[in-house]
């Protein structure tokens, strides 16, 4: 009796590799939008990515984003990086190498495809902690109000094309230089519009007999608004050919600051290779969810999923490159 029991109990390791490869193709539908959408920053010539722009506002108009991020981005991540560190611990590569005792078949291209699945694991691992980092906390834009509007912030260097950019997206440009104007400007109109204010309440108490705050306290928030937002611009340390951009919705600023990483070289090798890696992992791994799950257990089906997970692989490439060169190199330069 308790060895037919033991005989119906799944294994761990079984349900364990399914829930791997599960979260696997979850995440490969994030990555299809994320390439969709980065690509719309460089496609479409002369639309100054409002592709982009729409999308990404779509996107942070979502309510309960921060518990969205969490529920369906962090934890699938994290879970899928956890498995996939353990799974790469306890592999064993078998398309390279000249160790008898450990029996390689290099003729097999599965082998080769299986190996290179373990290595852009690793370098996925570092890429999106990177990539991560870079963007969500670095890079992503400070909320500001002025008035009943929301604007956004985000600091990026100096080019020939900038102003031109700027103007046609209607954004704000601030120097070093302009910053400290806005602030000696601020203080005068702070002055001068607390000692009307208190004149005119003055004035009112002495004819009404009665105080009259309201119109002051107003002025004060107004003032208290646009100092906060000062404070703001000053907290960008600036160095040289850097300033800041304000933009009206985040979507403008977003697009900035993809436009800004892509103007560096190191960045563009970078994230190039990132890319690539991404994109053969996420393909690979199609074909592997299929095998895994027993959507194709013939040969020849399998090999119709390859060749499918290969058409794939190209058409997300392209996306995801044509984004990284494509957007200030292209689009976007002037």
């Amino acid at each position: 009796m308790q060895a037919e029991e033991a005989a119906r109990k799944i294994p761990s390791a079984f349900i364990h590799r399914r829930f791997h490869s599960f979260l696997g193709i979850w995440l490969v539908l994030f990555l299809i939008e994320h390439l969709l959408t980065n690509s719309e920053a460089a496609l479409f010539f002369g639309a100054d990515g409002e592709g982009f722009i729409t999308m990404v506002n779509f996107i942070h108009s979502l309510p309960y984003l921060p518990v969205v991020e969490v529920a369906l981005l962090l934890i699938p991540f994290s879970l899928h990086i956890v498995w996939g560190i353990k799974y790469l611990f306890t592999m064993k590569q078998n398309a390279y190498g000249k160790d008898p005792s450990h029996p390689h078949l290099p003729e097999n291209r599965r082998n080769h495809a299986y190996t290179w699945q373990r290595i852009t694991s690793w370098l996925l691992v570092i890429f999106v902690i990177l990539h991560v980092g870079q963007m969500r906390f670095l890079k992503y834009p400070e909320t500001v109000r002025l008035g009943d509007e929301d604007y956004f912030l985000v600091k990026v260097s100096e080019d020939a094309g900038l102003p031109t950019v700027a103007a046609r997206l209607g954004i704000d440009t601030y120097t070093s230089p302009l910053i400290k104007a806005e602030r000696r400007n601020f203080e005068m109109e702070k002055k001068a519009r607390i000692s009307t204010a208190e004149a005119r309440d003055a004035i009112v108490s002495l004819f009404t007999g009665q105080e009259s705050l309201e119109k002051s306290s107003v002025i004060r928030q107004e003032l208290e608004q646009k100092e906060r937002f000062i404070e703001q611009l000053e907290s960008f340390s600036l160095k040289h050919q850097e300033v800041v951009l304000m933009s009206k919705n985040i979507g403008t600023a977003f697009l900035m600051n993809v436009r800004d990483t892509f103007k560096s070289p190191l960045m563009l090798i970078l994230y190039s290779f990132f890319v690539l890696a991404a994109v053969f992992h996420a393909s690979n791994g199609i074909w592997s969810f299929a095998v895994t799950w027993g959507l194709c257990l013939s040969v020849r089906g399998q090999r119709i999923v390859e060749k499918i997970s290969f058409a794939f692989m190209a058409l997300l490439a392209f996306l995801g490159l044509i984004a990284i060169w494509g957007t200030y190199l292209i689009n976007l330069k002037y």
